[in-house]
């Protein structure tokens, strides 16, 4: 069934002008990008290239590297050139590392222009950017409010928060840099929603949302996909980081899971599955785990149910692209394009699976090379995960 005749389903994008990170499109009618950030120290350049090849084989489209000191912008220049997802420059408070991660390579500057110090340095930092292409985010944290900010609001909220990402916005358009976004971020997901509705309804740039210092795996999931599940529903956000004290690779598989639920990015395979009971015939749980391992390499979007009984099972089935329900008599039905198709026996399921859903893929992967040879089309250097 086409979504199109599935209003309840349908998500209305907040306008936003278009801006760069590199060879990734953020805002407008851009698909929502999704972000990690390292957890190497940045001076360790074989450690920090280490990790963002597993954050590029994740699918991840932007990844955010700290840059404390000059150990560490020496190292961008090596990290810039052996990796090929657009690298955001993580920078505080000294200009010069701002300006030294331009002429690294850096994609992006996240900086806040007002703690940079004095109109002339922020004048060369400004001036660095556009030298080297860069876009910068001005990110707001809930917990590192300017203290004027605070006297006058008495504690952080939503107010303070919007007032700071826009005076640190006006320094950059006053010296007419609109090539930036902005985050507005807090631990709380309430206060962080907030604020970034006041702050959508405030400026046209793109933003970047994310519910900061969320905590663990578990937590920080449920966390964040209370907060930014408000957010993408309300149709605000155009790049999206899930902050976990996990490994990174994690926060970018929930990143995309979360758009993958709200139909807003499709990137690799969508298992439908139930939780299991006295009906199942085959180990569901187990079967799903050892499934969602083995198809972590396929990037191509499909569909693919796996349900323990015949309750339920056809009527899933028929709605993916590869389907298998249980039985009885230690076998099941796989189902192909939604239709009833062979038996399999219980034990053979994951292999058989796995077999299928890399054959599928590799039919719609060369159905889209002939489309864009027909078209002439070209892949950019880093095209956007999974669409």
């Amino acid at each position: 069934m086409s979504s199109s005749i599935r209003p309840w389903r349908d998500i209305a994008r907040r306008p936003s002008r278009k801006i760069h990170v590199g060879s990734v499109p953020v805002g407008g009618d851009a698909p929502i990008s999704v972000q990690t950030m390292t957890n190497t120290l940045t001076s360790d350049a074989k450690a920090t290239i280490e990790q963002i090849r597993r954050i590029e084989e994740a699918g991840c489209d932007i990844v955010r590297v700290s840059c404390p000191d000059a150990e560490s912008t020496a190292a961008l220049h090596e990290i810039v050139r052996e990796t090929t997802i657009p690298i955001v420059a993580d920078i505080h408070f000294h200009y010069k590392r701002a300006i030294e991660a331009a002429e690294a390579g850096a994609a992006c500057l996240r900086i806040n222009p007002g703690n940079i110090g004095s109109e002339a340095r922020v004048r060369e930092v400004v001036q660095a950017a556009k030298d080297h292409g860069c876009s910068m985010r001005i990110g707001v944290n809930a917990g590192s409010l300017e203290r004027d900010l605070l006297e006058k609001y008495g504690e952080p909220c939503p107010e303070a928060m919007v007032e700071s990402a826009l005076d640190h916005a006006r320094i950059l358009q006053d010296h007419d840099f609109h090539e930036f976004k902005i985050s507005v971020k807090a631990s709380d997901p309430f206060l962080t929603v907030a604020a970034y509705q006041q702050l959508a309804d405030a400026i046209d740039c793109p933003l970047h949302i994310g519910v900061t210092e969320a905590g663990g795996l578990m937590s920080g999931t449920i966390k964040s996909s209370v907060g930014l599940g408000m957010l993408l529903w309300g149709g605000i956000g155009d790049t999206v980081r899930v902050s976990l004290s996990a490994d990174p690779v994690e926060e970018v598989k929930v990143g995309f899971e979360l758009l993958k639920s709200l139909n807003l990015r499709h990137r690799g395979v969508t298992i439908i599955s139930c939780p299991s009971c006295a009906r199942q015939g085959f180990d569901v749980i187990g079967t799903v785990q050892v499934l969602e391992e083995r198809l972590a390499h396929i990037a191509t979007p499909m569909t693919l149910s796996v349900i323990g009984c015949v309750v339920n099972g056809p009527g899933e089935a028929e709605q993916t692209d590869i389907g298998f329900t249980g039985g009885g008599a230690g076998s099941g039905m796989i189902y192909l394009a939604g239709l009833s198709d062979h038996k399999i026996r219980n034990e053979n399921i994951v292999d058989h699976l796995v077999e299928l859903v890399e054959a599928k893929a590799a039919e719609i992967e060369k159905a889209r090379e002939e489309e864009k040879r027909a078209a002439g089309e070209t892949a950019p250097s880093h095209a956007l995960a999974g669409d």
